[in-house]
């Protein structure tokens, strides 16, 4: 079909104007002929076929049909006067360009869209680039590749840790230990020396110490000193951190000094991989999570702490493009008064967090862990929960926050997806 009216557009349309074009399966709305000029007379791709609409190109490459607004195209070009290509930032006013502008030309070859704009200015773009940036090109893509796991898969799949002299001296170490945290959004350093400044060093490897209402590096027993659930010998159900911040903490770091008595060990579930069995099982139960916006607290008032946090966000938070998850906000302990939806949406709420909730705890998805001093441990707080089982004798632990966009940071510069 697009063969037969790419042959229509270069060889019948000679010789006419004022004819409207066939019209595409769901094409929205009527579609205006172009003037003659605008049509490649180069043989193009045979993977390649295009069609201008009243305000955008329709053009398909390989499998991936795209719908290119005139103004995004303007928009985009990546010409020296445009676009910085050592810093991937735009030149272009975007305010100056006309919202009813159309190209004069357009030309395809093999492996390239021209477009000649009124004011003589020329684009190019890459057809492969363009297959990759478009809308449609993104929905096929996954920003965060990930190995979803329960417990079995984890340690089936025997994932390393990292020693830490490699981790600090070494690209390839580094790179090692971020490709193990980005997949699985965990990773291990070991024979780290068991004190704070040690931890802080490993932990400044990757990225810039988030500071706080805790501080930057924290250090804690089981002394009360804060009104935090975590500074008790009790056990914690599993949940993510921080989930009253607007936004909630990146990575937290894990490091126990020492531990003389029983139990402690800590518990990791991957969110992620819960959220895709209830997104599998219920899709209805996964968009309401998705969906609700909640509100987090914590109010304490002990000693010279006195803080008072508000978090507003939804359980599950997606990329509404491709739908894929990128944060899990979930901690019953923090959870405030339930008061953001009508009373129509809050039983079907509750059906939905029962059922993310029944995945989190099934036992084949908890993995359990005795952290030991030298095995420092980092957790991806926007898609692991985490938890502990109640412990006696005296423990000592450290750790701190990460910012999570220098963590990605340093991955890319390593060349790895993040």
């Amino acid at each position: 079909m697009w063969c037969q009216r790419l042959a229509w557009l270069l060889w019948g349309r000679r010789g006419t104007t004022g004819r409207r074009w066939p019209r595409l399966p769901r094409d929205p709305g009527p579609v205006l002929a172009a003037p003659a000029r605008c049509h490649s007379t180069a043989p193009a791709s045979p993977c390649c076929a295009w069609q201008l609409h009243q305000d955008h190109l329709e053009l398909r490459y390989g499998s991936t049909v795209m719908r290119l607004d005139f103004v995004w195209l303007r928009d985009h070009c990546r010409s020296a006067s445009c676009y910085n290509t050592k810093t991937n930032q735009r030149s272009l006013d975007t305010a100056s360009v006309d919202l009813a502008i159309r190209p004069q030309a357009v030309r395809v070859d093999e492996t390239t869209l021209f477009l000649t704009w009124p004011d003589g200015h020329v684009t190019r773009y890459g057809l492969e680039w363009l297959a990759k940036n478009s809308y449609e090109g993104q929905k096929q893509q996954v920003m965060h590749p990930r190995i979803l796991w329960n417990a079995e898969i984890y340690q089936q799949a025997q994932v390393p840790s990292v020693d830490c002299r490699s981790f600090l001296e070494t690209d390839e170490g580094l790179k090692e230990f971020l490709q193990n945290f980005l997949l699985y959004g965990i990773a291990f350093v070991e024979n780290v020396t068991p004190t704070k400044e040690d931890t802080k060093i490993v932990a400044e490897r990757i990225s810039i110490i988030r500071e706080t209402i805790y501080g930057r590096m924290w250090y804690f027993t089981s002394d009360f000193s804060r009104g935090d659930t975590a500074y008790t010998k009790l056990a914690l159900d599993r949940h993510t951190d921080t989930t009253y911040f607007q936004e909630p903490c990146g990575i937290q770091v894990f490091h126990c000094l020492k531990h003389e008595g029983t139990g402690g060990r800590t518990l990791l579930v991957d969110g992620f991989h819960a959220a895709e069995q209830v997104l599998r099982q219920a899709p209805e139960h996964f968009e309401l999570l998705a969906k609700v916006p909640l509100k987090h607290e914590y109010v304490e008032n002990v000693g010279g702490c006195h803080n008072h946090m508000i978090g507003v966000g939804p359980v599950l938070n997606v990329y509404p493009w491709n739908n894929e998850l990128y944060l899990i906000r979930y901690n019953n302990y923090d959870r405030a008064v339930f008061n953001t939806v009508p009373h129509d949406v809050v039983r079907r709420w509750y059906h939905a967090h029962r059922a993310l909730t029944t995945e989190l705890r099934r036992p084949d998805n908890e993995l359990w862990v005795k952290l030991k001093p030298g095995k420092a441990l980092f957790v991806d707080n926007w898609r692991v929960l985490h938890g502990r089982e109640a412990f006696t004798g005296y423990r000592q632990l450290c750790g701190c926050y990460l910012t999570r966009d220098d963590v990605l940071n340093t991955a890319r510069l390593l060349g790895l997806q993040a």
